[in-house]
C-alpha cells in the first residue's frame, strides 16, 4: 500500500491533521487509570494487576516500533496507519469480550498485546514524513503530531468516565465502554489513513522536503552502535519512567493523597485531574518541542530532567498539605514528560540526520517499553506494600517519589554526556544519494 504523493500546490499543513487523527486515538492509553478502579472492583484485582494491560501496551508499543520501524520507513505512513487502526481497534473489541466474560487475561491480551502493536506502529507512522515535510522546523512539526498522543486522554478520560457512569461499573458496563471505544476510534483513525500524503522530492519546491538529506547521515544499523543512541535511550527512559509513574495511577493517587483531609477528591474530580494531566502532556509536546528549535535539544532536556526532579521533591515534601501545589507540580512533570517525547525525534535528526530517522526513532522507543514497566511497577508495587503495612494516604507514595528523583538525576547526567556522532558512523554520500533515488521511485 503506497501513500499518494502530494500534487503540486499541496499544503504541508494538511499532514499534521492526518497524524493527529491517529495520535489522538491511540492517546487513549493515557486514560487507562479511569478504568482501574472499576476493573479492580468488578474483577477483584490489585492495583498492580489492574496496571498490566497498560504496562503490556507500552511494552508492545516500544517493541513494535523497534521491529517495525524500518518496515514503516519502506511501506510508508498510509500502510502504517492502516495497521495501527486494525490492531488498536481490535484490541478494544477483544477487551470488550474479555470484560463481558470476566476473563481478565483476555483484556490484558487485547488491550495490552494486540492494542499495543497498534500503539507502536501508529505512534511512529507520521514521524519521518513530518520531518521531511518540515525540515526547517522539525521540533514544531513532530510536536504538533505527537501532541495528539498526549492529548488523547483529554478526550478519552471524561468520555470514559461518563460511559462508565451511564453503562455501570460492573463487567458488562466496562465491556460496553470498551466496545464503543473500539468502533469510534476505528472511524476517526480512518480519516488519517485517507488524508496522509508524502512529499515530492522536486528541488526547490515550495513547502516540500529537499531533494536529498543534508549534513551528517547515519543508518539505523550504525546508530545503535554509537554511544549517543544509548545515552539518549537512558535519557528517554528516565524521563518517561518519572512521568508515566504518575500518569498510570493518576486517578487513585490524587484520591489517596487527600483522602484524610477535609477536602477529599471525588471520583469525578479524579477523572478531571487525569484530563488536566493530559492537557499538560499535550501542551508540553508542542510548547517545549517548539522551544527546543530555539534553545537546542540538550538545553531543553536539562529543563525536563532537572526541573522535573525539583517538582517531584516538592510533591514528596509538601504535596499532601496543598492541593494546588500537588496539581501544579504534577502538571509540570507531565508537560516535561510529553515534551520529552515530542523533542526526541528532532534530537535524533540533529545527531543522526534524516536518512533513516524513523527507523532509529522506532528502536529508541524500546526505552519507552522499559519505562512502561518500571514506572507503574515502582509506584504500584510500593503502594501495595505500604498499604499492606498499614500505611495510607500520601505515605503510600513517598518512597516512589524519591526513586523518581534519583532516576531523573541519572537521565540528566546521560544528557550531559551526549556529543556529536563520530564521522566514521556516517553513511557515504553515494549510498545516501542512491537511497533517496530509490525512495523517489517507490513513491512515484
Amino acid at each position: 500500500m503506497s501513500p499518494p504523493v502530494a500534487p503540486p500546490g499541496w499544503s504541508r499543513w494538511l499532514v499534521p491533521p492526518a497524524a493527529l487523527s491517529v495520535h489522538l486515538s491511540i492517546g487513549q492509553a493515557y486514560a487507562w487509570s479511569v478504568f482501574k478502579p472499576p476493573l479492580e472492583s468488578a474483577l477483584g484485582l490489585s492495583g498492580t494487576q489492574s496496571a498490566l494491560p497498560f504496562q503490556l501496551g507500552i511494552v508492545m508499543l516500544g517493541l513494535s516500533a523497534a521491529f517495525g520501524g524500518t518496515l514503516v520507513e519502506r511501506k510508508g505512513p498510509r500502510w502504517a496507519m492502516t495497521v495501527a487502526l486494525i490492531c488498536f481497534s481490535s484490541g478494544f473489541l477483544l477487551s470488550a469480550l474479555g470484560a463481558s466474560l470476566e476473563q481478565y487475561w483476555l483484556i490484558v491480551f487485547g488491550y495490552g498485546f494486540v492494542g499495543g502493536i497498534g500503539l507502536g506502529i501508529g505512534y511512529i507512522s507520521p514521524v519521518s514524513t513530518l520531518i521531511k515535510w518540515f525540515p526547517d522546523r522539525p521540533g514544531m512539526a513532530t510536536g504538533i503530531a505527537i501532541m495528539g498522543f498526549g492529548g488523547g486522554a483529554l478526550i478519552a478520560s471524561p468520555w470514559s468516565a461518563q460511559m462508565l457512569e451511564s453503562f455501570g461499573g460492573d463487567s458488562s458496563g466496562i465491556a460496553l465502554a470498551f466496545l464503543v471505544h473500539g468502533l469510534s476510534y476505528a472511524v476517526f483513525m480512518l480519516l488519517g489513513v485517507l488524508l496522509v500524503r508524502v512529499p515530492r522530492h522536486a528541488p526547490g519546491a515550495r513547502g516540500t522536503a529537499r531533494q536529498a538529506p543534508t549534513g551528517p547521515q547515519v543508518s539505523a544499523k550504525q546508530a545503535i552502535r554509537t554511544p549517543q543512541f544509548w545515552l539518549l535511550w537512558i535519557v528517554l527512559c528516565m524521563n518517561v519512567t518519572a512521568g508515566i509513574g504518575i500518569l498510570e495511577k493518576a486517578a487513585p493517587m490524587i484520591t489517596d493523597f487527600f483522602a484524610d483531609t477535609s477536602t477529599p477528591v471525588s471520583v469525578t474530580a479524579a477523572a478531571g485531574f487525569v484530563a488536566l494531566l493530559s492537557a499538560a502532556n499535550m501542551a508540553g509536546r508542542i510548547g517545549w518541542s517548539s522551544t527546543s528549535d530555539l534553545i537546542g535539544r540538550k538545553n531543553i532536556y536539562r529543563v525536563y530532567l532537572g526541573a522535573g526532579a525539583l517538582m517531584y521533591a516538592l510533591i514528596a515534601l509538601f504535596g499532601d498539605s496543598s492541593k494546588p501545589l500537588f496539581v501544579l507540580c504534577a502538571l509540570v512533570i507531565l508537560s516535561f514528560y510529553g515534551g520529552g517525547f515530542a523533542t526526541v525525534p528532532a534530537y535524533l535528526k540533529d545527531l543522526f540526520g534524516t536518512y533513516q530517522v524513523g527507523a532509529i526513532h522506532g528502536r529508541l522507543l524500546t526505552a519507552w517499553s522499559t519505562a512502561g514497566v518500571l514506572g507503574p511497577l515502582i509506584v504500584n508495587w510500593i503502594a501495595d506494600r505500604q498499604e499492606e503495612a498499614g500505611r495510607h494516604g500520601a505515605s503510600l507514595y513517598g518512597l516512589s517519589f524519591v526513586i523518581m528523583i534519583g532516576l531523573l538525576v541519572v537521565g540528566f547526567v546521560a544528557n550531559e554526556l551526549v556529543r556529536p556522532v563520530d564521522p566514521r558512523h556516517h553513511v557515504p554520500a553515494p549510498k545516501e544519494a542512491a537511497h533517496v533515488e530509490r525512495q523517489q521511485s517507490e513513491s512515484a
